[in-house]
Parts: structure tokens; C-alpha cells; sequence
């Protein structure tokens, strides 16, 4: 019987994969319920939306997840998963979707400066207006399954090497 509820984002990338694996270690070592969800928007192009667009996002979305979920749960084959597509804001669907959540895990990109601030940052805002606990988590290579939350990460990248070597 499951006793808690992790909410985890995906969007298909390798990130999300590992978030997904990440949260179905959790939910097997807490016996939560796990609740995966994918955000997905009408494409506008200069504000307007085609009136005959034969592009379905929806149904894209669901693809995403559907793929998402087989890649990560591969593994874990004795975790089920409740998904979800949900239209909207990537950032607001999660922060809705996990308000009574024991946690909200999602994957890091890792883009900084001018291109976290052009595409925006879906962890970022959510790290900054959860209700609820959230583990970000990251990994430094492409197909690293070992991939460590936000926290732990960071405590190990505090100094940076030229600091190191001018001494302070």
C-alpha cells in the first residue's frame, strides 16, 4: 500500500529520464505512489495560432511521456506509475500537480547566464514557489544513471579552481 505521493516532470530529455529513475528509487524505498507528468503548449508563431494546425501537442505530449516512462521504469520494472499530460506552463502544471505531494523531483538542464534567462527555467521557478519539498536532480554526463540532487552537488562545486589557486 503506498504511503505518500512524488511527483516528477518529464519531458523526454536524457534529464528527465534521470529524474524519473531517481523518484522511482525513492518511491520504492518509501513505498509512495509515483505521478509522472508532462506539460505541453499550443505552439504560437508571432502570437498567432494557425486556425488549421494539423499539429497535435496533446497528443505529442502523451508520446513523450509514454517513451519517457518505458526508457526510465526499464529498470525498475516493479514500479507503476500514474501519468499525465497536462496543458499549460511546464513550471505551473508541476507546481499544481504536486501541491499535496510528499515531493516534486525534476531534472536540470543546466543552462546559465543569457540562455537560462532567454529560454527560461522550469526548475529554477519551481525550486523558488513549491509547497513542497524538491529534489532537482542533475548529473555531469550524458547517460549518467548516478545522478546526484541539487544539494549534494552543489556542496561539492563551492570553490572554483581559480580561487583555488590564487590561494583564497
Amino acid at each position: 500500500m503506498a504511503t505518500g505521493r512524488i511527483v516528477v516532470g518529464v519531458d523526454g530529455s536524457e534529464q528527465s529520464v534521470r529524474a524519473l529513475q531517481w523518484a522511482a528509487t525513492q518511491a520504492g524505498l518509501t513505498g509512495a505512489e509515483l505521478d509522472v507528468v508532462t506539460a505541453w503548449e499550443f505552439p504560437t508563431w508571432g502570437g498567432l495560432i494557425p486556425e488549421n494546425a494539423t499539429y497535435d501537442p496533446e497528443k505529442q505530449a502523451a508520446h513523450i511521456l509514454a517513451a519517457t516512462v518505458n526508457k526510465a521504469l526499464a529498470v525498475h520494472a516493479a514500479t507503476s506509475a500514474t501519468c499525465h499530460t497536462v496543458k499549460g506552463n511546464a513550471a505551473e502544471a508541476l507546481l499544481n500537480r504536486s501541491k499535496g505531494a510528499d515531493l516534486l523531483v525534476i531534472g536540470a538542464r543546466g543552462h546559465t547566464g543569457l540562455r537560462a534567462t532567454v529560454m527560461g527555467s522550469v526548475s529554477l521557478h519551481v525550486v523558488q514557489h513549491s509547497s513542497v519539498p524538491v529534489t532537482v536532480v542533475r548529473g555531469t554526463e550524458p547517460g549518467q544513471l548516478g545522478a546526484q540532487p541539487q544539494a549534494s552537488a552543489s556542496a561539492t562545486t563551492t570553490a572554483s579552481p581559480s580561487a583555488s589557486a590564487s590561494g583564497g
